[in-house]
């Protein structure tokens, strides 16, 4: 990244400049800014959402230095800057500040008349680190390719918290991007030390002709397939007529209306608002041959116990396209803890149940002990058909994979006048944590005798598409996102944890989520209770810099492809470094500015969606980085879930 020296302006004046999409980040020198009163500078780092670094050069004036900066820290402040030959209380000060406020330290070193030792260099990194820094600065004064090898030299181990390089050397300003600096240094307009480049400048010697990469404030998600599924067969069941607001129509959603209407409900849509006249309450048997699911594999196994509860015969779930083939693994097992048989309905090589499938009731209410590894889906169709039991039933789910969409389900039945008591068991971490991914089990209580009830909803937005939109901000520029409950259930919510944890700038009030670009960085994250996810942030990864560990592989071999296998095809097709070890994926990273300024951005060519939306969307987003056209085979497949996605983009 290119962050823009600002000095010798007016509040307004600095704001206009950071309204410029192509300014990325910026250091704001209050020593140089006489205008900024304490007022302004809370103004400033409260209001800009980009990445922005306080800095105080002074060789006396500390306890002033130490106040503006603190401010700046306090009022949002992504780093503060402060010269390693600060005196002692005042870089204490400046230690507790950032600490207390996760603002992020950078320790400076500038000599404006020579290079020193490569020793000498080396022992003024140890000593910032050692001073509290989580970035190191050094610039130095270059005469000679010897003094410009000595900089170099201290990326040796791959320092990706370092910014050195040379005054008066451009091409080491450049080349520190390539060498793993997060970012490096230009002016606005005058330059403030030798051979300071223009930002715009900078911008074309970094990005050549790529310029701004996706800069979009205009962009609105569909609504979640996942909860429209949910609440549409809900109002299926119900006693009266539901209405539905904010519906978008993808494939899924509109398999659960034909399923609907295969019950015997009445669906109307006008505009964005879903009408549904339920079945409700079923006082004799449908007596369905079969319903189909479409291609949704959530349908299908929420109509199997749905189904076996209320249609009174033996029936058949079908399906097309991509769902025969996906297994529905473990749910012969499940479905028999309550007298379900579940078979085959055409001959198979392998054991496991495949749509179309045959199943033959009723089911069974009582006590039961089933496995929640093969995820939340069919889980989620026992808590809509217990209720409907004459008797109650206590069901106990261990080793929950998806845990966030049964309470997904647990919050639809409730404004469907369904109540459904859980209690969560783990141990102490997940208490402290307060992390679903640490539940060993979850009790759920269902009292039987109960009636679906209609309900006006609101359907939230999408956090599966929206992680897509919000990953191309991070990565290439900036994205602000509307329609999104931040306060959802929805698993991929999580995707804002995971973009702060890789270092891009995430806000979000009541109607927008922004993501703006900044140093981003590798991390960690377990995704096995958000397995849409791992595409995109398996691209994210690509551009992160270091190794980052994308865990939850075991959940992805039956999705709507085998997505492990495809994730690591189109990485490895791209040009990325990754290794798969169990339930873990590997992926080494380069920031983008590195990947242009090395001719090392994702390779162009032709891929394979393997007819699986999550990959074709994701393809989508890195074809953004990469050095030519990339070609998708199939994206058609993105109407499972947003059919205007591609057009969005385009």
């Amino acid at each position: 990244m290119i962050c823009t020296c600002i000095a010798r302006k007016s509040l307004e004046e600095i704001l206009d400049i950071l309204d410029d999409p192509f300014v990325e980040m910026a250091e704001i020198r209050l020593d140089l800014c006489p205008a900024l009163d304490d007022n302004a500078i809370r103004d400033l780092f409260e209001t800009c959402e980009k990445p922005l670094i306080a800095t105080f050069r002074t060789d006396k004036d500390w306890d002033r230095a130490v106040r503006k900066l603190e401010i700046a820290a306090e009022s949002g402040a992504r780093y503060m800057d402060v010269s390693l030959d600060a005196p002692v209380g005042a870089s204490q000060n400046v230690q507790k500040t950032a600490r207390r406020t996760g603002t992020r330290l950078i320790r400076s070193y500038h000599n404006f008349e020579c290079t020193p030792s490569p020793d000498f260099l080396a022992q003024v990194q140890a000593r910032c680190l050692r001073y509290g820094a989580d970035v190191v600065k050094i610039v130095t004064t270059a005469t000679s390719a010897t003094d410009i090898e000595a900089i170099r030299s201290l990326y040796a181990g791959g320092r990706d918290n370092l910014v050195a390089f040379a005054l008066g050397d451009n091409d080491s300003r450049i080349g520190c991007i390539s060498l793993g600096a997060p970012f490096t240094y230009a002016s606005y307009d005058e330059p403030l030390a030798e051979g300071q480049q223009p930002f715009d400048k900078m911008h074309e010697a970094v990005y050549g002709a790529r310029g701004g990469s996706f800069f979009r404030t205009d962009l609105e998600v569909p609504c979640s397939k996942s909860v429209a599924q949910r609440a549409i067969l809900c109002a299926a069941l119900a006693e009266g007529t539901s209405r539905l607001r904010g519906y978008t129509p993808c494939e899924d959603s509109e398999s659960a209306i034909a399923a609907a209407k295969t019950l015997g409900a009445s669906v109307a849509r006008r505009g964005d608002v879903l009408t549904i006249t339920g079945i409700g309450p079923v006082v004799q048997p449908l007596g369905l041959e079969s319903v189909s699911a479409g291609e949704s594999g959530l349908l299908a196994r929420m109509l199997i116990p749905v189904l076996s509860q209320i249609n009174g015969t033996p029936f058949t779930v079908t399906g097309i396209r991509t769902l025969p083939e996906r297994a529905l693994a473990g749910a012969s097992d499940i479905m028999a803890a309550f007298g379900v048989m579940l078979h085959n309905g055409i001959e198979r090589q392998d054991k496991e149940i495949h749509v179309p499938v045959r199943v033959r009731g009723p089911i069974i209410p009582g006590l039961a002990d089933i496995p929640g590894s093969g995820g939340s889906q069919l889980i989620s169709g026992l808590l809509m058909a217990l209720p409907l039991s004459d008797k109650p039933s206590k069901v106990y789910v261990g080793e929950p994979k998806s845990l966030p969409y049964m309470f997904i389900t647990i919050d639809i039945l409730r404004k469907f006048g369904i109540a459904v008591g859980s209690e969560l068991e783990g141990n102490a971490e997940m208490l402290e944590m307060q992390d679903w991914s640490y539940c060993t089990g979850v009790n759920f209580s269902i009292k039987g005798g109960q009636r679906f009830k209609a309900a006006d909803i609101d359907l939230e937005g999408d956090w599966s598409t929206a992680a897509n939109f919000l990953v191309a901000g991070a990565v290439f520029g900036a994205a602000e996102v509307k329609g999104l409950d931040t306060s959802s259930l929805q698993a991929d919510i999580s995707i804002l944890d995971i973009l702060v944890d890789a270092g891009a700038a995430v806000s979000y009030d009541e109607e927008i989520v922004s993501v703006r670009k900044a140093p981003l960085q590798a991390f960690e994250t377990d995704l096995s209770n958000a397995p849409d996810l791992f595409p995109i942030v398996a691209v994210l990864a690509a551009f992160c810099p270091g190794k980052t560990r994308l865990r939850g592989v075991s959940r992805l071999r039956a999705k709507e492809c085998d997505r492990a296998g495809a994730v690591v095809e189109m990485l490895s097709g791209m040009g990325v470094e990754l290794s798969v070890e169990g339930d873990e994926m590997t992926i080494t990273g380069e920031s983008y500015a590195a990947r242009c300024v090395c001719s090392h951005l994702l390779k162009a060519g032709k891929f394979s969606s393997h007819s699986d939306h999550r990959m074709a969307m994701a393809l989508r987003i890195a074809s953004i980085g990469a050095d030519g056209k990339v070609v998708i085979d199939n994206e058609g497949c993105v109407a499972k879930s947003y059919p205007q996605f591609f057009d969005i983009m385009d």
